[in-house]
C-alpha cells in the first residue's frame, strides 16, 4: 500500500491524516497516511529514510517548509515563488518534486465562500512564510491592488518588491493604511496567542470580507474583533487546510477529491458543528 506522511514539529495535533484518509476513501485510492515528528535537526535524514523505504509523498509543515525547499530535486513554479515546500512527490522517475499548495488552497477556499478577488482591494497582514505562499495565487486573480502590512515594515517592502512583477502589490505601515478594503487576510500567527495585529477598527465595514488563516473550535481573536466592529463575512483557515490538502492529493494521485463533505466531517471532528 502506498505510504504518505506529514512531517512537522510538533505535529501530533495535525488533522492531515484525518483529511487524507477521507479523500482516499472518497476516491477509492489505496493508501495510508501517518505522522512524523523528527527533531528539528533530524528532518533531512528522516525525509531521506522515508523515501528510501518506499514512501510515495509527504506534506511538510512548521518548521520544515523552508528546509524542504532545499532538499528536493526540483521545484514547481509556485514552490519557487513561495520559497517553501509543503508537498513532496516521488515521481515515476525517482525525482523528489517539491510543490507548495497553500496559496492555491487559500484562493479555493475564498472562492467557495463567494469572495470576489478580481478587481478587489486586498489587505494582507503579515510578511512571513504564509504571506509569501499566498501572494502569487492571489495576484493571479487580478485584484485592483494588494497591500501588505507588517509590524516590521522593511519585511513587507522586501516582499512587495519581490512579487511586484506579478501585479499591483505595495507595502504600507499599519499607520498608513486607508480604506476601503474589500478583503483582509490575516496571515500572522497572532491569533494562536489570542493577540491582534494593530489594525485600526475604522478599516472594518459591513461589506468587508475577513479571513484568518488560523482556526480553532471557536472564533479566533481576529475574527471576534472584526465581528465586534461590524464585519458580517468572516472565515477562518479550516477550509484552506482542506483545500490545500486536496491540491496535494491531486499532485500525488492525479485525481481531485471533493472538499465540502470532508470539511463538514472535519468540523464535526473538531466540535465546530
Amino acid at each position: 500500500m502506498d505510504r504518505y506522511l506529514v512531517f512537522g514539529h510538533p505535529v501530533r495535533h495535525s488533522k492531515s491524516p484525518f483529511i487524507h484518509t477521507l479523500f482516499a476513501r472518497q476516491t477509492q485510492q489505496e493508501l495510508e497516511y501517518g505522522l512524523a515528528e523528527p527533531a528539528v535537526d533530524e528532518f533531512a535524514q528522516a525525509l531521506r529514510t522515508f523515501f528510501d523505504q518506499g514512501g510515495k509523498g509527504c506534506n511538510v509543515t512548521v518548521p520544515f517548509k523552508e528546509q524542504a525547499f532545499t532538499l528536493v530535486d526540483c521545484l514547481s513554479p509556485r514552490a519557487k515563488r513561495a520559497g517553501a515546500v509543503n508537498t513532496i512527490k516521488l515521481t515515476d522517475d525517482g525525482v523528489l518534486l517539491g510543490d507548495n499548495t497553500d496559496g492555491a488552497g487559500l484562493v479555493a477556499d475564498l472562492k467557495s465562500h463567494g469572495v470576489t478577488l478580481a478587481d478587489s482591494r486586498i489587505l494582507l497582514l503579515g510578511a512571513g512564510g504564509a504571506a509569501r505562499g499566498a501572494l502569487a495565487p492571489l495576484l493571479a486573480e487580478l485584484p485592483s491592488e494588494l497591500v501588505i502590512a507588517n509590524r516590521t515594515h522593511t519585511k513587507a517592502q522586501q516582499l512587495a518588491a519581490e512579487f511586484h512583477d506579478l501585479g499591483p502589490v505595495i507595502a504600507q505601515t499599519y499607520e498608513q493604511l486607508a480604506g476601503p478594503f474589500d478583503l483582509v487576510i490575516n496571515s500572522t500567527s497572532a491569533s494562536l496567542q489570542g493577540e491582534l495585529p494593530p489594525l485600526a477598527p475604522a478599516l472594518i465595514h459591513t461589506d468587508i470580507a475577513i479571513y484568518d488563516m488560523m482556526y480553532g473550535a471557536s472564533d479566533t481573536a481576529f475574527i471576534s474583533w472584526a465581528k465586534q466592529h461590524g464585519a458580517r463575512q468572516t472565515m477562518d483557515g479550516l477550509g484552506m487546510l482542506v483545500e490545500q490538502a486536496a491540491e496535494a492529493f491531486t499532485v500525488w494521485r492525479g485525481i481531485r477529491p471533493g472538499t465540502k463533505q470532508v470539511l463538514r466531517e472535519l468540523k464535526r471532528n473538531l466540535g465546530v458543528i
